[in-house]
């Protein structure tokens, strides 16, 4: 019988797991991929909006040579925290089945079973893509994720969406030398792109060098072309790949599973004690991301990495009772 398990083996979880540690319980966190699974698979060029010490967890410094760390700086540290600590973690472990029952909680995963006290949810959101809903959607030409510009270079790309990810991508493959064209549902590039980036993609966009359709969305995904509705009406353009990052949403079956009350609209937000962090079902918390439900823009690591005491200090309550 584990104390604690926790789910998802990012930064918050990490952090779970080092309240835990100190506690002396008896814990594991599951991860259903690499450490910081989500870091690991984000652009390789990526550069957090954060500086370096709102990434920080449990007080440990976190050095960047740069005023904003990026991605291979950010897995350097939580690596380092995870090995440094003996962070006690089972990676490449999926979750299939959580099962409540009067006096603990089952954990059924793809390599074994467990039975915990606490569980705590701090699975993200990264892994479950937005789907377009298009036709051609499955075409090998399409991904939902972006890792390097350079496949892209002499190609005919559409960039799907204007957020942070949407606006790295179209500058990095425009400037490997990519041709790139922009489909963007709203009327404009988003509002949170990062202050020194948006200036970037609006000046691109205003002299030619990428092409931007707003207002505007596909409709058919083809081998060499593609098909889209814009306020001028249908249009088909040359295409050789599809980079539509268009969001991801939290794994809401393990929520489902523990019966977890979801918000009665599309932002599907789980029901949790905001001092706390305890959901509507006694024992198990919620950390992270998957706090926003369908609005992941709303936690992040900066505003989250408190969760992890406030979880650890009800726990340490309801244990000792």
């Amino acid at each position: 019988m584990k104390d604690v398990i926790i789910i998802g083996g990012g930064p918050i979880g990490i952090a779970c797991a080092l309240e835990c540690k100190k506690r002396n319980w008896n814990y594991v966190i599951i991860e259903k991929g690499a450490l910081t699974n989500s870091l690991f698979n984000y652009p390789k060029n990526m550069t957090f909006f954060s500086t370096s010490e709102k990434l920080e967890i449990d007080d440990i410094p976190f050095i960047s040579n740069n005023p904003k760390p990026n991605r291979d700086e950010a897995l350097e540290y939580y690596r380092r925290v995870a090995t440094s600590n003996h962070v006690n973690i089972n990676l490449f472990e999926t979750v299939e089945t959580l099962k409540k029952t009067e006096t603990h909680f089952t954990v059924l995963t793809n390599k074994a079973s467990y039975t915990t006290k606490q569980i705590i949810l701090a699975t993200g959101f990264y892994d479950i893509p937005n789907l377009l809903n298009v036709p051609g959607e499955d075409l090998p030409k399409v991904t939902h994720y972006y890792k390097e510009a350079h496949p892209y270079a002499m190609q005919h790309s559409v960039v799907v969406g204007a957020s942070n990810s949407s606006v790295d991508a179209a500058l990095e493959i425009y400037r490997k030398g990519g041709y790139v064209t922009m489909i963007v549902r709203g009327d404009a590039i988003g509002q949170r792109v990062k202050y020194w980036v948006r200036p970037d993609i609006i000046n691109r966009i205003e002299e030619g060098s990428i092409k931007a359709y707003f207002n505007s969305e596909i409709t058919e995904i083809k081998a060499h072309e593609l098909t889209f509705k814009s306020p001028e009406g249908l249009k088909t353009i040359p295409n050789d790949y599809v980079v539509a990052l268009t969001g991801y949403k939290p794994n809401f079956e393990l929520l489902n599973q523990l019966g977890v009350s979801l918000s009665d609209d599309n932002k599907k937000r789980p029901e949790y004690n905001p001092e706390t962090m305890e959901s509507n079902i006694k024992g198990v918390y919620l950390a992270g991301v998957i706090c926003g439900g369908m609005e992941t823009h709303k936690w992040f690591i900066e505003n989250s990495r408190i969760h992890a005491k406030q979880i650890a200090a009800h726990i340490e309550k309801t244990l000792s009772l």
